[in-house]
């Protein structure tokens, strides 16, 4: 690996002086041209020309979860040939993961486990993305699993329970608490509100082939997300 110019981003005193410590001990070929603590600091090291090949950027600086993030889209729109590795000690906020990614982040290294290692700086350097430490790669993993068994899970309800995407979406509907008359004024749904109270009765009869009484449509809803036909923790509704 060729020598390299880095600025840190990172605004924990100790924390800021372990990462230059591993960069001195396991990562020789990196100069460290500059640290800073916010974004104003990181922006005059940048107008005063200290220009580094690869930003290590803290996403929770100064107590602001969304400061790294919007670090990371100025960096990108404005130094495109810098790469960016986020070095971050926020282990359950994964939509903050996500936010990172699409504002261009290069990687991702979570400050657990074995922290920042050579291999991964040489991966960034190499022009790799989506660069990962072993804690992340076992929570993308996870994710991963997961949603392939919700998917596998929707597919097989769907041909169980002759579901089509009527039902899907009138489903859903009745979890966002609409009622029949405004899921029958949605643009894609063609139905009456008539014809819908008779979708409902047949859903009641499919989903419960044991003939339980007294289903009503909050128990409707929750067999419904039981069977992985709706995403509870993902319920948007569809244009009206």
């Amino acid at each position: 690996m060729d020598k390299f110019n880095v600025i840190i981003v990172e605004d924990a005193k100790l924390e800021l002086k372990g990462t230059e410590e591993i960069f001195r001990s396991e990562i020789p070929e990196a100069n460290i041209i500059g640290t800073a603590i916010n974004a104003n600091e990181l922006w005059q090291l940048l107008d005063k020309g200290q220009i580094p090949e690869l930003l290590l950027l803290d996403l929770g600086l100064g107590g602001s979860t969304t400061a790294g993030v919007e670090i990371c889209t100025k960096m990108k729109q404005e130094y495109k040939d810098v790469k960016v590795l986020i070095f971050t000690g926020e282990l359950l906020n994964e939509k903050l993961w996500v936010d990172i990614l699409e504002a261009g982040a290069d990687g991702i290294i979570l400050k657990t486990g074995e922290l920042l290692t050579k291999h991964e700086i040489e991966s960034i350097m190499s022009g790799k993305r989506h660069v990962f430490n072993q804690p992340i790669l076992e929570k993308i993993v996870a994710r991963f699993k997961e949603s392939i068994r919700r998917e596998y899970s929707f597919r097989r309800s769907m041909i169980e329970y002759d579901i089509d995407q009527y039902d899907i979406s009138f489903l859903k509907h009745l979890a966002l608490g609409y009622t029949k008359e405004m899921i029958a004024n949605l643009k894609n749904m063609p139905f009456s509100a008539k014809s819908l109270e008779k979708r409902q009765n047949e859903l009641i009869v499919r989903l419960f082939p044991n003939g339980e009484k007294g289903v009503n449509v909050t128990r409707l809803v929750v067999r419904a997300i039981e069977l992985h036909l709706i995403d509870a923790e993902n319920l948007e509704a569809d244009d009206e």
